[in-house]
């Protein structure tokens, strides 16, 4: 059995590269042998923690030295078949490993990781450039330590514009800094490449998707509760109800837009009025309020799906508008600039997705109420090369839940694009 890797075990003390091992080593990897059945195989999670060292000017996760990152992965894989490709999935704030699709792939013959950056559970004071960092330390280790050659991200969700922004600097390395200033080296950090990207129900990016899913009618953010009531979706005294007009939709994006942009202008001047007291590494942590109002789940003849209307991904997005799980409800100054600011945030999808050259697999789930049709027909569209696919999983949710069939179906054209691709002998159903 592998040892227990938690935050607590004493590996999370070392001050140098490390990571725990299994108190078994598997075998090393090889080829995937043909399986003809799916879903068959007994599967195995081994946790794992991978510990390195980097300069800061100040703590931006709770617990642990100062100066010392601990993140930790989860390998999922079938007893039974060896494999010289790794799946690998992960998100800014990682917590996916019991993911319906990544224990659906294990059983399928995959192998599959699951990758927990350092601000697991929490994006409170998120970079996206750090997660990039622990994404690379991850894969690094994974292929040290079990031979993997081919590395194939599973960008599910948020995890989608996390593997293009990854990829990108993988393969044209160029951002030494966050959009703050701080020092994020991706160059130096010399990520290996992956050989293949599946994006699955995956949006855009945080900060394009924050913004399509600001509340507008806030006008005034020391003053969140007085709202505009022309661009209040919620308020029943609107007199712009569904189905919208063409031009309130044009309207009130522009106004999403122009509220996103008035945060990050009012986020720089604050950063700007610190440094201009020597207080480099001073930090502010802030609400923002008014985050999930997408006219679409009001609206279902806004790009028609199968999803369910009047709802969204969180349930009622009136509630959720207002509630403490919204995107970016809370967050610090450096964390906006770096995942939520429509501008300023290097993270974008569709401007990452230009610069890969590797094969691309999109799936879309027609019943999701998180990810839109358009986010995977547009980072599908701006792929550059030829070499991609779009599938449509006709009526799957967001999470698969409770939906074997859908599941299923997603899995068999996952295999079958692998195979494909040479990155996989199983055979799909």
């Amino acid at each position: 059995m592998p040892i227990d890797c938690s935050p607590a075990h004493p590996c999370a003390n070392l001050s140098s590269n490390a990571s725990c091992k299994p108190s078994a080593a598997p075998q090393a990897a090889k080829k995937a042998i043909s399986m003809p059945d799916k879903d068959i195989h007994e599967i195995q999670r081994e946790p794992h923690l991978v510990v390195f060292q980097e300069k800061a000017g100040f703590k931006d996760t709770y617990g642990g030295e100062a100066g010392i990152v601990a993140i930790e992965y989860m390998r999922i894989f079938p007893d039974d078949v060896a494999s010289d490709t790794l799946l690998v999935f992960s998100h800014p704030i990682g917590r996916g490993a019991y993911l319906p699709i990544c224990g659906a792939l294990a059983k399928a013959g995959h192998h599959v990781a699951y990758v927990n950056p350092r601000f697991q559970g929490n994006d409170t004071a998120l970079i996206m450039e750090k997660c990039v960092i622990d994404l690379g330390a991850a894969i690094r280790d994974l292929k040290k330590k079990f031979g993997y050659r081919n590395i194939i991200f599973g960008g599910w969700s948020g995890g989608g514009s996390l593997s293009l922004f990854y990829q990108e600097q993988a393969e044209k390395p160029s951002i030494r800094t966050t959009p703050a200033g701080d020092i994020a080296d991706l160059v130096a950090a010399e990520l290996e490449p992956a050989q293949g990207i599946m994006l699955l129900a995956a949006h855009v990016s945080r900060s394009v998707t924050l913004t399509e899913w600001m509340d507008p009618s806030i006008l005034n953010e020391d003053d969140p509760l007085t709202r505009d009531r022309a661009l209040n979706l919620y308020d029943p005294e609107n007199p712009n109800q569904p189905p919208y007009s063409e031009n309130f939709l044009t309207s009130f994006r522009a106004a999403q837009i122009a509220r996103n942009r008035r945060i990050t202008d009012w986020v720089q001047a604050k950063l700007d009025d610190f440094r201009g007291r020597g207080e480099l590494n001073r930090e502010f942590a802030f609400t923002v309020h008014g985050t999930m109002a997408d006219p679409r789940w009001l609206d279902p003849s806004i790009e028609p799906s199968d999803r369910e209307p009047g709802v969204c991904y969180l349930g009622d997005p009136k509630i959720v508008n207002d509630g403490p799980v919204g995107l970016a409800r809370f967050t610090t100054l450096r964390s906006w600039l770096s995942q939520w600011s429509y501008d300023e945030s290097k993270a974008n999808g569709l401007a990452n997705a230009a610069n890969i050259s590797v094969p691309l697999l999109a799936i879309s789930n027609t019943a999701d109420t998180a990810c839109s049709p358009s986010h995977a027909q547009r980072l599908f569209d701006a792929v550059p090369h030829a070499d991609k696919k779009l599938v449509h999983v006709k009526g799957a949710t967001h999470y698969y839940a409770g939906q074997k069939q859908e599941l299923a179906y997603c899995v068999d054209q996952i295999t079958q694009w692998l195979q494909g691709k040479g990155f996989s002998d199983i055979v799909a159903a």
